[in-house]
């Protein structure tokens, strides 16, 4: 038993190491492991009107601005393109704004009296419409996705260790959550995961947040608004349970540069209070322990 936990321990420390210098690296979240979308799959770039991908800095724009609004739908359009397609933009709604690069010819005279002509690059900025936020579009736009062809396998396991915390998980929509007020876990379905080891990271990061209701854990870091420092410090211990339980289960060898792009906004918490990512890797340890004491214990 010692070295079943001293072999933890010693997982949680490397786990944290790890995380913290990839935290230094500046490593973001632009992508989430799920897609609960339409059109594209399980991941996929933002698309234009037409389906043609929408290429470098303005993946990762709308990306962002996907993820800060809430769409799940890939399709971005002008608010021309959604008047042609029979379609128009909802009133009230906020475009998001995206690039491309274009030039134009400049004329010159030299110093002996010669002209010439030059192109000169520049960005141009303009503002498209998330699908959801248009109405009267071609079916297409709304449809959801086809179930993958390609079956992800679940992890045994691993869905044996979640169902025997008996907290009540449910499936369905485009997010992933603890509603700490009804006490429940919310999941996108298991097939929009990029694979299984996402799922599970996931549902041990919500599981994490699930310790803390008073019945349990009673963790409260002082937590007012979304965004505040104690919502920074309860993601944190969050992203490290997952990571810890993670390497319980023997899901993720090493931890996923999802795992840490996902702690990297609240990496000035860390920053301001050297000792907050200690303290937060004691209270997801404690997390962890958790939901191992609600497994089936070994006959005496």
């Amino acid at each position: 038993m010692a070295t079943a936990t001293t072999t933890r321990v010693d997982i949680y420390t490397r786990v944290t190491s790890h995380i913290v210098a990839e935290l230094e690296r500046g490593v973001r979240p632009w992508l989430k492991p799920w897609n609960a979308e339409n059109a594209a799959g399980r991941i996929t770039r933002p698309l234009r009107h037409n389906g043609q991908p929408y290429q470098g800095i303005n993946i990762l724009m709308l990306w962002a601005s996907a993820e800060l609004q809430g769409y799940a739908c890939p399709f971005w359009l002008t608010f021309q393109q959604a008047k042609e397609l029979g379609g128009f933009v909802k009133k009230g709604e906020h475009g998001s704004p995206v690039v491309y690069a274009s030039t134009f010819k400049k004329k010159e005279q030299t110093d002996d009296g010669q002209e010439t002509e030059a192109e000169i690059p520049f960005l141009k900025e303009y503002t498209v419409f998330n699908a959801e936020q248009c109405e009267g579009l071609p079916k297409h736009f709304y449809a959801l996705a086809e179930p993958p062809k390609e079956k992800i396998e679940r992890i045994t396991h691993a869905e044996a260790f979640f169902a025997n915390t008996k907290a009540d998980i449910r499936t369905g929509g485009n997010r992933a959550y603890y509603a700490i007020g009804d006490d429940y876990v919310q999941m996108p379905p298991f097939e929009t995961f990029r694979d299984s080891e996402s799922h599970a990271a996931t549902l041990a990061h919500e599981l994490t947040h699930w310790t803390r209701h008073e019945s349990r854990l009673n963790r409260d870091f002082g937590r007012r608004k979304w965004g505040d420092e104690g919502y920074a410090m309860e993601e944190l211990v969050a992203e490290l349970g997952s990571a810890f339980l993670c390497a319980d289960l023997q899901i993720t060898p090493e931890v996923r540069s999802d795992h840490a792009s996902y702690i990297d906004s609240w990496l000035a918490v860390m920053k301001a209070d050297k000792r907050a990512v200690f303290s937060a890797a004691s209270h997801a340890s404690k997390a962890v322990e958790f939901l191992h004491g609600t497994q089936p214990q070994p006959a005496a």
